[in-house]
């Protein structure tokens, strides 16, 4: 269990200041830790998950909404890359929050602390209880300051287009061939599965990615194939 200095250090990276700490502790709860602690007075974090994933959706399309007038099929795109796990795991990590992830001894000693999937989950878990705690508008602050203030980066990157739609442009454009998706690895427990995908051109392996769907990994390994394939054909 996380102790007292280690809940105001997590108040000073987020820049908030919980008034209930057992509810900023349990956020770092995995189910895992819970099999090997049975006797924790704290649940495991993903009812909190599951409140901070409807409220970040709310406040992004809000903030979407009265900000910018365009089609709605843009601003779907543009929340998608916004809310996506791999985005969350990122500010997860910048913030420094993975390392008091609590974790059994086999889930951290397989890098648990920093896979895309668990940060995301605790990074939700954790809007979840800043509602719960500090309300809607305090939650709307933070989702601001490191949430949709990343917008015009990923419109410039082009990080709201679709992965897989803008690889396959691309190789039929080039070499007129269109990519192949597999599932090569599946890893983990049912609530917290995570997929290994490959894409490749014929034989050859262009990228491999890993996502807590076989969707998101999908995705994640077209991005990185886009990238690959210009390198390489620059």
């Amino acid at each position: 269990m996380l102790t007292e200095d280690q809940t105001k250090e997590i108040s000073q990276a987020i820049d908030i200041e919980f008034k209930d700490d057992d509810l900023l502790r349990q956020v770092f709860i995995h189910r895992s830790y819970l099999n090997e602690n049975p006797g924790s007075k704290l649940g495991h974090n993903e009812r909190l998950e599951f409140l901070g994933d409807a409220v970040l959706e709310l406040i992004v399309t809000e903030f979407l909404y009265k900000n910018y007038p365009n089609p709605e099929g843009e601003l779907t795109n543009w929340r998608s890359a916004l809310v996506r796990g791999q985005h969350l795991a990122e500010v997860a990590g910048q913030l420094g929050l993975g390392q008091w992830l609590m974790l059994s001894r086999g889930e951290a000693k397989s890098g648990g602390k920093t896979r895309q999937i668990l940060l995301a989950n605790m990074f939700e878990a954790l809007l979840g209880a800043i509602y719960l705690d500090s309300g809607l508008e305090v939650t709307r602050k933070f989702i601001d300051e490191h949430i949709t203030v990343r917008l015009p980066d990923i419109l410039s990157k082009e990080l709201h287009i679709d992965a897989k739609s803008k690889f396959q442009e691309l190789t039929q454009a080039r070499v007129g061939i269109t990519p192949h998706y597999s599932v090569t690895r599946e890893e983990g427990p049912d609530h917290a599965k995570e997929f290994t995908v490959a894409v490749y051109l014929g034989n050859k392996l262009v990228a491999e990615a890993k996502g807590s769907s076989k969707q998101t990994a999908e995705q994640a390994a077209a991005s990185l194939a886009v990238r690959n394939f210009i390198e390489a054909n620059a």
